[in-house]
């Protein structure tokens, strides 16, 4: 799904315009990544936890050459998600397909 996707589904089920819930949604993913940058952790009750950490540095190899190469340490964000989205996810029927494909393996 993608953010238009989502601002249409927001706009459709609240009656507000689209234009307004795609300023309202920006401004909640803009909120979002303000507060990992200056706090580092975000955590929304029923949802998850988003967390900014830092990956130590490593030795890795070049897939085509196979040549040693050094990856410097960088600083990553985490997500876990809360015991409510847990739960919903574990209870999905597993015995049919989640994502329809468009036959490269890809969901449409």
């Amino acid at each position: 799904m993608t953010k238009k996707e989502i601002v249409k589904q927001i706009s459709d089920e609240t009656g507000l315009t689209q234009l307004k819930t795609k300023d309202i949604v920006q401004k909640t993913f803009d909120a979002i990544v303000e507060t990992l940058l200056s706090e580092g952790r975000i955590e929304l009750r029923n949802f998850g936890v988003f967390e900014v950490k830092r990956r130590k540095p490593r030795k890795a190899r070049n897939p085509r050459t196979g040549d040693r190469v050094d990856v410097p340490p960088k600083s990553v964000v985490t997500f876990r998600p809360g015991k409510e989205m847990e739960e919903k996810i574990r209870d999905l029927d597993h015995s049919t397909p989640m994502f329809a494909t468009s036959g490269n393996g890809k969901p449409t």
